[in-house]
């Protein structure tokens, strides 16, 4: 079969590799939409660790069930479905508990690394357990569906984090998994969302899908701007969408006393914490990690609409231009947000 193979940090081609092999507990997918995430682009460069070549990296997919292992019950061959990108195991005292995002053996799609070599869904093909499929309406197109992962990931966050209906949320960072989290989070009953990011273009889409208000880091004292519009005690919630020393301290900054800071973006492994602020303001921080058990929510919120992700989806494009759309991406092309690739050029 065809696929994005990544043969070496930077080196990412369209060229043809075995085809994969499902076991009885498995279901063979014809990819027919896979999005490139942000974690598909440190892999392209070996940044993350977790994408050691050979590799078919992709994680974020939907298509159509092509085959099925002896032992799937409920999965018929033509059926339209996406999938987790997690693999759990199913077995686990995480997973037993419906934990499945904590799995003591979790493989993701998509990743290499020491413990494990997982190939994806920049392919024709993909091979994934059918306990982890889930069924679409006909509705839900595959490029709209491909965003249900990253959709769960943001409604995983606002599903761990306290809110009361009226309350006020920021979020920092408006990059994709960034406006997701808002709207989820309008959604959940926060009357008020102040976006926070540092591009104007990505502030204008956040007013657009739901922000109340919108401040540039740039050229704002972001907590100082957010007690303006909180009557001086701050926002009750924060969720940080980027993962950076800066945007954990402004989250952390930006809530009043008892307020929560759920934390979502993953890009440095260490930040500052600012351990008097949090004890004496008695803050709640918050991880949270991939999504747990929400994508068949999440489906129903994409398919009514209640979450748009058309004005996130920058462009639709064929598989085997893949590798160009990938040095775009690394090269932080402006504008550029999420890209859905397609096997058969078509989504």
């Amino acid at each position: 079969m065809k696929a994005l193979l990544l043969s070496e940090y930077k080196n990412i081609s369209y060229t043809s590799v075995d085809d994969p092999v499902i076991g009885a507990d498995d279901v063979l997918v014809r990819v027919k939409a896979c999005g490139i995430c942000g974690s598909d682009i440190h892999g392209y460069d070996g940044s993350t660790g977790r994408r050691v070549p050979p590799l078919v990296m992709g994680h974020e997919a939907a298509g159509l069930i092509a085959e099925v292992g002896a032992n799937v019950r409920g999965l018929k061959v033509g059926q339209r479905v996406s999938f987790d990108s997690t693999v759990s195991c199913g077995y686990c005292r995480f997973c037993q508990a419906g934990q499945i995002n904590l799995c003591d053996n979790r493989q993701v799609l998509g990743v290499s690394c020491g413990e494990f070599r997982r190939h994806g869904a920049f392919a024709e093909f993909v091979s994934v357990p059918a306990r982890i499929v889930y069924p679409l309406p006909d509705a839900l197109g595959f490029a709209e569906a491909a965003m249900l992962e990253a959709v769960s990931i943001g409604v995983h966050a606002v599903r761990l984090t306290p809110v009361t209906l009226n309350d006020t949320a920021v979020i920092i960072g408006t990059g994709m998994i960034g406006l997701l989290t808002l709207q989820a989070a309008r959604l959940a009953g926060f009357r008020s969302i102040i976006a926070v990011d540092t591009d104007d273009s990505r502030l204008a889409l956040a007013l657009e899908l739901g922000a109340t208000v919108a401040f540039n880091a740039k050229n704002t004292d972001v907590p100082e701007a957010v007690r303006g519009v909180t009557g001086g005690a701050g926002a009750d919630a924060a969720f940080e969408c980027v993962g950076a020393n800066a945007t954990v301290l402004s989250a952390i900054h930006s809530v009043r006393k008892g307020g929560s800071v759920t934390l979502v973006g993953n890009l440095a492994p260490k930040t500052e914490l600012p351990l008097q602020v949090v004890v004496t303001r008695q803050l709640r921080l918050q991880g949270s990690c991939a999504s747990s058990g929400e994508i068949p929510a999440c489906i129903e919120m994409l398919a009514r609409g209640d979450i748009k992700v058309d004005k996130i989806i920058s462009a639709v494009v064929p598989l085997s231009d893949g590798p160009a759309w990938f040095e775009r991406l690394y090269k932080g092309e402006p504008g550029l947000m999420k890209v859905i690739l397609t096997p058969e050029g078509v989504a």
